[in-house]
């Protein structure tokens, strides 16, 4: 049998994220174009000869205008040469070269209604700062926002204070995450920039920023990887301290861990960053562009994979979790990974029994607990094809047995669950249960998570064993929850 591609809900070209593109689109019903423009505004955080560490001269605007032209210059040079292929183009007015709200606002004025004049021009996206919107600038942009499609790009980078203090980023979260409330209380969009490999952040850190991003009301996100670039702080800080510099192999997974776990409302302007050729000293494989975007496509086909993909099946399995265990049962997470399911258990049960035969899945979990505070978990290095041989005492006394069976995240896609297990552990688990106990079995489309959730479901058949699918609706090759009573 051969599957069809799928087509995600938010994709004009068989992407599996919410692209810009189709935003756009759907909002303007013709081509829409950014034209970046320099508006040879400074940034606050400019102080002492340096702001951000990773900031270039050109303060993250190394391809926008030149600073020394007039907008109307700048604007024609970028439309003259799109027009000869799309005549029709509609263009937004890009504010992109350091903070775009750092300056009096009747400049802001000036600056911004001039571009909104030019032709065919439909809106005006703005690049700034968390804490350097002044209440007088928000009043104007409340104005603006009534008058045209406006959108507000705020710099995060990550939403950890420590890493936000190694960069020099000048605020903290608690500023940014009022920022964002601020602008959405009164209907400004806003669109957030992260930096994936910034000095020694970990894979679980960079996830945690999207999952904190996941609870704001954003409508937009820009992931770029970190670039060393020359005359740069970080190019001192990196020289003396050579930190890790993340792979091309490494960047992929991560950014589709990331998008796995994004909220699909949330439309991705970009997946990547662009840094000068002659500046830039790591990483160098970032200058093929096409070919880190075309690598991430195919993981996500690889995968089965999507925008949102962790989201909608994985929050079923703590509805369902929450519903049935209770603060005084004995639960077991059968594939503790990164250890996300076992510290959400962790919160309910009386006690956790956590499984997994790889020790680096061993340690992500127990720094999770340990960060915080956790104490009812017995972690197990071992296959939880052993669950009898750990569990002898419990028989008969589990409420919950939870197979999440994917690839450890970021790690090495080869390492699966294997089916025959499965089916044993599932059939010793079936005997341990106690009389209000399930089995939840999360199945992935993986070539051995096909053969995991092909075998399993012929043995629950030929044994009469009770059990409820639970699937997403609108997609191919998604992943999909099996309920055993």
């Amino acid at each position: 049998m051969v599957i069809k591609e799928m087509k995600f809900k938010y994709s004009l070209d068989n992407k599996r994220y919410h692209t810009l593109n189709y935003d756009l689109t759907n909002r303007f019903k013709t081509r829409v174009f950014k034209v970046s423009l320099n508006g040879n505004f400074s940034c606050p955080n400019f102080k002492n000869g340096h702001g951000c560490i990773f900031c270039s001269a050109y303060g993250s605007g190394d391809f926008a205008g030149n600073k020394n032209d007039d907008l109307l210059t700048q604007f024609n040079s970028v439309k003259e040469k799109l027009n000869n292929k799309w005549p029709d183009t509609k263009y937004i007015a890009y504010f992109q070269a350091n903070t775009n709200t750092y300056a009096k606002v009747s400049k802001l004025k000036e600056m911004y209604e001039k571009a909104l004049s030019f032709p065919n021009v439909v809106g005006i996206s703005i690049g700034t700062r968390p804490d350097a919107i002044s209440d007088e600038c928000l009043n104007y942009l409340i104005d603006l926002s009534k008058r045209t499609y406006l959108v507000v790009e705020l710099g995060l980078q990550s939403m950890h204070n420590s890493t936000l203090k190694l960069i020099n980023r000048g605020h903290d979260l608690k500023c940014f995450d009022n920022c964002v409330k601020k602008l959405r209380e009164n209907n400004i969009n806003v669109v957030v920039h992260i930096i994936n490999g910034l000095p020694y952040e970990t894979h679980s850190m960079m996830m945690d920023t999207v999952k904190h991003l996941n609870k704001l009301d954003i409508q937009g996100i820009k992931i770029h990887m970190l670039h060393i670039l020359k005359n740069t702080e970080l190019e001192k800080f990196y020289e003396k301290n050579k930190f890790h510099v993340l792979t091309k192999k490494e960047y992929v997974d991560i950014v589709c861990d990331q998008i796995e776990q994004l909220n699909d409302n949330i439309v991705i302007h970009r997946l990547t960053g662009d840094g000068k050729k002659e500046d830039l000293i790591e990483p160098l494989w970032t200058l093929k562009k096409v070919s880190v975007l075309n690598d991430i496509d195919k993981e996500l086909s690889k995968r089965g994979t999507y925008q949102g993909f962790n989201k909608s099946i994985l929050n079923r399995v703590r509805l369902i979790c929450e519903r049935i265990v209770k603060s005084s049962d004995y639960v077991v997470d059968a594939t503790c990974g990164n250890g996300n399911d076992t510290l959400f258990l962790s919160k309910m049960a009386k006690k956790v029994f956590a499984f997994d035969i790889q020790a680096l899945a061993i340690d992500r979990t127990r720094n999770l607990l340990d960060i915080n505070n956790i104490k009812n978990v017995q972690l197990i290095n071992d296959s939880h094809d052993k669950i009898d041989k750990y569990l002898k005492e419990y028989d008969k006394k589990l409420t919950l047995i939870l197979f999440n069976l994917g690839y450890l995240p970021g790690e090495n896609k080869s390492i699966t669950t294997n089916h025959k297990v499965v089916i044993n552990v599932v059939k010793k688990g079936l005997n341990m249960l106690n009389n209000k106990g399930i089995i939840l079995v999360v199945c992935y489309p993986h070539e051995e998570g096909k053969k995991e959730s092909k075998t399993l479901l012929k043995y629950l058949d030929d044994n009469k064993i009770t059990y409820k699918i639970y699937k997403n609706t609108d997609n191919i090759n998604a992943p999909f929850l099996i309920k055993i009573n």
